[in-house]
Parts: structure tokens; C-alpha cells; sequence
């Protein structure tokens, strides 16, 4: 008698009572994929990974060898995920670094996975200690491609813009600021200071929804109002934006057609990232056993709910192809035109490096040339696809399009307790620098590594017979 699953793979997670490290199968039971794994504790626990099993075989398709930093930082001593820091086991540099410059907020959500709020306010890390932090960002990657300043709400620290001062001051290729927009919405003054730092800067917009419910309950406030307003300075100023969308199954996911055709009618806008819900520090009223999402159930939901992308245009990112999938698009007069179906994946799996900002890329610019070169039909006319340079920098291209025509839908989705797979968090891309100068992937860094939390995981840390020096 058979099995009802296809017994697809093998791999390590950790129990999402204890944390403790357990083998896990990966199973395939028709078109959903799931992490079935077992604690001597506290049993077997089935984990729903995937609902759409063809995109998730199909992100094997899209490795590629990693990129390793300048820098390791912490031995191998007990094994991932206990070692974070890098260690040499971790297979993939920091694309994007996130620097924590205060944990105070002017916002109190009931979703925050940094648990910050008015009550951490006096909390602000001092401007030394940022130095500091983007320093290690420097040591690490040489030049790193993004280090995103964020918090609590990064906008009230006082010495605000003397950290993107210091920033700038380094050489670091992209600067974004991750902000809840209230400052902004309400300080012309402030919207036009940060004006100042363009281009290669961008602001990470919080942006759940179109209507009021869902901001009530992520957010605790509805803040449509405030996020208008914000937008309006932003379009004012022409200050590039992601809007950043956190999703939770049953409330919002059947926003994102609305979004997305909200934001392609933004100037400003460049993009929107769309975030499930990590299980991971302030998560009150949310249930993981019911409101979780997958990364191939927002992408499903983005192919039925818009027109704006075909199934082909929302590929695997390689630098991590489990958590990361994106869709690039050129906004034009005529309306809007994918991109990233039109290109070989063999262009992205063949780039000299990795970043989650393909716009950068010298391979996807070199694909761009090489489909401008053959197209030969009247439909690629030489016209249309010069079309398709503008969302590259430093390319001629007509005057009446811009980089600003570019837009980008990224959805990243964050391991938690529940969802863990070692094999995949090795790959995280999206780091965090620990107050005391570690990289630590954004994954673990909110599950034990925040506040003191290194706690809940000393039970499990048995020594390796050989340590794995930091030069391997």
C-alpha cells in the first residue's frame, strides 16, 4: 500500500516549542507541500511550507553557488542555527542589511516582530553605536549592496539624519529607510531633507492595506489618512518608495490586486514587497495554526487577483530561491509592461553577484542587450524594447522614460519556528546586525537572538568534537 505523500526530501528544522534541532521529511501531497518533522518533547508537528508543489520544485532550478562575505564572524561550534554571527557554515553574504537605531516607535502595532512602542522610546542607540554597526556592515561587504536603517521607527531617532550622514559617508551602493510614514506625513520639512539624499536612497513604506480594518488590527490605528499624506509628500518630491505590505491569511490577502493597483498609480513608487507574518516577537491575536501564509499562496494570490504579471514573470531569487520571489515590470503611458518572463534565468543565475535589487545587475543588463539585439518582429520592435533598458541605471535610453518607470514586486518570506528548514535559512540573505557587531540572518535573529532570547536555545548547544576556525 502506498504512502499518501511523496516523501520529496530530508532536512533539519527545530521544534517549534523548544527549539530544539530535529530531522524533518518534506512532503508532497498533491499540490501542498509540507515540513513534517518530530520531537522526542513534544511529538510530530505537519507544517504547512507550500501550496503551489510545481514552484516549489521549481526553485531548485534557480541555485546558484553563494557569494560569500569579506568577513566570518563567529566560529562553528554548535551547529545552524546556534551559531549565527556569520559562521562559515552560512552559505550567502548579506544582499540587505538591516541596522536597528532605536527600538522606540510612535506606533504601538499588535504585529511587530521587533516588539518596539512607545514604551522603548528612551532607547535610542547613540550615534557612536551606529558608526559602529555600519562599520561591521563594512567589514563584512567591502561595499555592501543595501543597508536599510530601521528600528522601532528609525524617523524620531534625534540624530536621525546624522546616521544617514554617517551612512553616506560609507560606501555602501543603497541606502533605504524602513518608516511607518507618520513622521513624514506630517513634517513637510523632514520630507524635503530626505529629498536631499537621492538618488541611491529609497524609503520602505509601511503599507497593509487600502482599508481601514486590516490597518486596525496590524497596526492598531487606521492609518489611511496618514499614508496618503505621506504619499503625497513623497510623489511631491519624487523620493523613491517600496511599499512594504504585511499579510496575514483572511485579512488582507484579498487586498493585494488593490494594492498593487494602487501603487502602480504612484509616481513615487518603485515597488511593493509583500510580507506574511513571521511568528516572531509582538504577534497578538495572531494565529499561526490558521493565519499564516506561504510565499506560494501571496504569489498565487498576486497571478489571480492582478493582471499586472503571467505566472512566468514571478521567478525564484537566486541568492535564495525558497524565500524570495520577484517580478520586475516597466511602468509606461500605455500601462504596464513585465520584464522578468522576457529574460533567460540562466542571466540571473549567471550574475557576477547577488542582490535582491536585479536592477543593478550587469547580467540582467547584458540580457536586456541581448534580447534588444535579436528581436526582429514587429511586436519587439528595436522601440519597445529600448523600453525595457529605462529601468536600468547609467543606460541611454529615450527621454520620456526614466528609472523611474521601473517596478518591482518582491515577496520574502521569513522563517519562523514553525516553517524552519535549516537547509534554506543557510541561504537567508536579509541579515541584522546584533548590537555587539554579528550579522545574524533576519530569521533566527527575531526567534532567539533579540532582546536577550540567546536563552531559550543554551539548553541545546552541545559543542562539536572539533571546532571550524572563523578562516574556513
Amino acid at each position: 500500500m502506498d504512502r499518501p505523500y511523496l516523501f520529496y526530501e530530508l532536512t533539519n528544522s527545530i521544534c517549534a516549542t523548544c527549539f530544539r534541532k530535529v530531522e524533518a521529511k518534506v512532503l508532497i501531497e498533491g499540490d501542498l507541500v509540507y515540513l513534517q518533522k518530530w520531537c522526542p518533547e513534544h511529538g510530530r508537528q505537519k507544517v504547512l511550507i507550500s501550496t503551489d508543489a510545481a514552484y516549489y520544485r521549481r526553485c531548485r532550478e534557480f541555485l546558484k553557488p553563494g557569494q560569500m562575505p569579506k568577513k566570518f564572524n563567529t566560529p562553528i561550534r554548535y551547529g545552524c542555527p546556534y551559531d549565527c554571527g556569520l559562521c562559515p557554515d552560512h552559505e550567502q553574504h548579506s544582499c540587505l542589511t538591516l541596522i536597528e537605531i532605536t527600538d522606540g516607535c510612535n506606533l504601538t502595532c499588535p504585529i511587530c516582530y521587533s516588539d518596539s512602542g512607545p514604551h522603548r522610546n528612551a532607547s535610542h542607540k547613540s550615534l557612536e553605536q551606529v558608526e559602529f554597526l555600519l562599520d561591521c556592515c563594512v567589514r563584512n561587504e567591502g561595499e555592501p549592496d543595501v543597508v536599510q536603517i530601521s528600528g522601532g521607527e528609525p524617523t524620531i531617532h534625534p540624530q536621525f539624519f546624522e546616521i544617514l550622514d554617517a551612512a553616506r559617508g560609507r560606501p555602501i551602493k543603497h541606502l533605504m529607510v524602513n518608516t511607518n510614514g507618520v513622521r513624514i506625513a506630517g513634517d513637510a520639512e523632514f520630507t524635503r531633507r530626505l529629498a536631499t539624499y537621492m538618488p541611491g536612497f529609497e524609503l520602505y513604506l509601511q503599507f497593509d492595506s487600502v482599508r481601514p480594518e486590516p490597518q486596525r488590527v496590524l497596526r492598531g490605528a487606521d492609518l489611511t489618512d496618514v499614508r496618503r499624506r505621506a504619499l503625497d509628500r513623497l510623489n511631491e518630491h519624487d523620493i523613491s518608495t517600496t511599499l512594504v505590505v504585511t499579510l496575514q491569511k483572511g485579512l488582507n490577502d484579498d487586498q493585494i490586486g488593490e494594492i498593487l493597483e494602487f501603487a502602480v498609480q504612484q509616481p513615487c513608487v518603485r515597488g511593493v514587497t509583500f510580507q506574511p507574518i513571521q511568528d516572531a516577537g509582538r504577534t497578538q491575536g495572531f494565529n499561526p495554526a490558521t493565519d499564516r501564509l506561504t510565499l506560494g499562496e501571496v504569489r498565487q494570490q498576486i497571478l489571480r487577483q492582478s493582471s499586472l504579471f503571467a505566472e512566468r514573470d514571478l521567478i525564484p531569487v537566486p541568492c535564495h530561491p525558497d524565500c524570495l520571489c520577484m517580478g520586475y515590470s516597466l511602468k509606461t503611458a500605455a500601462g504596464v509592461v513585465p520584464l522578468t518572463g522576457l529574460l533567460d534565468p540562466q542571466a540571473l543565475l549567471g550574475a557576477e553577484g547577488s542582490t535582491i535589487m536585479y536592477e543593478q545587475s550587469h547580467a540582467l543588463r547584458n540580457e536586456l542587450f541581448r534580447l534588444f539585439s535579436t528581436a526582429a518582429s514587429p511586436v519587439s520592435s528595436a522601440a519597445s524594447l529600448a523600453q525595457l533598458l529605462c529601468c536600468l541605471p547609467n543606460i541611454p535610453i529615450p527621454d520620456a522614460l526614466h528609472y523611474n518607470n521601473v517596478f518591482r514586486v518582491l515577496i520574502v518570506q521569513f522563517l519562523d519556528a514553525h516553517s524552519m528548514d535549516i537547509r534554506s535559512v543557510k541561504r537567508t540573505c536579509v541579515h541584522i546586525v546584533h548590537p555587539d557587531g554579528r550579522i545574524i540572518p533576519f530569521d533566527t535573529y527575531n526567534l532567539f537572538y533579540r532582546d536577550g532570547r540567546e536563552g531559550l536555545i543554551e539548553r541545546w548547544k552541545e559543542p562539536a568534537v572539533n571546532l571550524v576556525p572563523l578562516e574556513c
